[in-house]
């Protein structure tokens, strides 16, 4: 954008000449007229002009900031695998935490996304089946997009499929990188799944999986809220009575338990980030893979000095002869 500096100049440095040569027709051909003028050398006003384009060219290669010369730096780092899995069952609607267990859990998972930054984070989505959103990445700005455009509609079974997060957090996780990883939970703990408990002591046996859970929704519960034909009522079973969801604590509890993790509540917002902090910098730390950089030197100080050489020069420059001999060879 800034080259087009340069063609708009010398358009309105050519169009200043037609005028001005138009003027000097009036008075008789211009050739001749301007041998007349006093000192007049057409030569010198172009090396003038040749000199500030120059400038300004190398004043706009100056601020582009030219880089070469490339470097290789490599940074040694330590860091945890984290898994957050967010349940995004239907019960998830329940409006018994404002504005709604989903939207709640959804605010704390940012949190968390931002509170482990350094880690490796990725991002699971279950109800009765669970669904790989984000896999694990230093991407924390993605991270927190998938997370904000969760929704229940994304589920295609309906559940709390807690063994199933559990069993694909497994999965993501690399064999040879053992006690360096975690999963947390976030969830209202309705589970329809029986094998939660026996899955999250066999995940950290064998895989030395650490999971947390964060329990979300309250022990008087709440009607869940659906729109149908228009208008807003609640999930009913077939006898057509509204059905109400609580929240799970003893089976959030006893699964943290089972991996040596944690169970809180989402209430306790302070606590457990403190203590979330505290229990993630207690595992063992994994060496990260060297991370290489590209590190070029900048040499806009160069293009800056030459700017300014020939900008000054050119308003240095004469335009006028200043002796017979050089007027005679233009």
């Amino acid at each position: 954008m800034l080259l087009a500096i340069i063609p708009l100049w010398w358009l309105g440095t050519y169009l200043v000449d037609k005028i001005s040569a138009r003027n000097l027709a009036k008075v008789g051909e211009v050739a001749l007229v301007q041998k007349m003028m006093e000192g007049h050398s057409s030569r010198r006003i172009l090396y003038k002009r040749l000199l500030f384009i120059l400038g300004l060219l190398f004043l706009v290669m100056a601020l582009s900031n030219p880089q070469w010369g490339v470097k290789r730096k490599k940074i040694k780092a330590k860091g945890a695998d984290i898994m957050l899995a967010l349940d995004i069952s239907r019960s998830m609607l329940a409006e018994d935490i404002p504005p709604s267990r989903l939207e709640r859990a959804k605010k704390i998972t940012e949190k968390l996304i931002d509170q482990f930054k350094g880690e490796r984070v990725g991002l699971i989505l279950f109800a009765g089946n669970a669904y790989l959103q984000m896999p694990l990445t230093n991407d924390y700005a993605a991270a927190k997009l998938f997370t904000r455009s969760a929704s229940t509609d994304q589920a295609t079974s309906q559940g709390t499929a807690i063994s199933d997060a559990i069993y694909l957090a497994e999965q993501l996780f690399s064999d040879k990188e053992k006690y360096h990883r975690a999963l947390i939970i976030i969830s209202d703990g309705e589970n329809h799944d029986e094998d939660a408990i026996t899955t999250a002591k066999r995940a950290h046996d064998e895989q030395g999986l650490v999971i947390f859970t964060v329990g979300v929704g309250t022990t008087q519960g709440a009607f869940i809220p659906i729109v149908q034909g228009g208008r807003e009522t609640y999930i009913s079973d077939r006898s057509g009575q509204y059905i109400k969801t609580k929240i799970n604590e003893t089976l959030l509890s006893d699964i943290a338990e089972q991996a040596d993790g944690s169970y809180f509540h989402i209430s306790q917002y302070k606590p457990l980030m403190a203590a979330l902090d505290k229990k993630i910098a207690q595992l063992d730390r994994r060496d990260l893979e060297h991370a290489s950089f590209d590190e070029y030197n900048s040499y806009f100080q160069y293009f800056l000095a030459l700017a300014l050489t020939f900008l000054l020069l050119s308003f240095w420059w004469p335009e006028k002869v200043r002796n017979k001999k050089e007027l005679s060879i233009q």
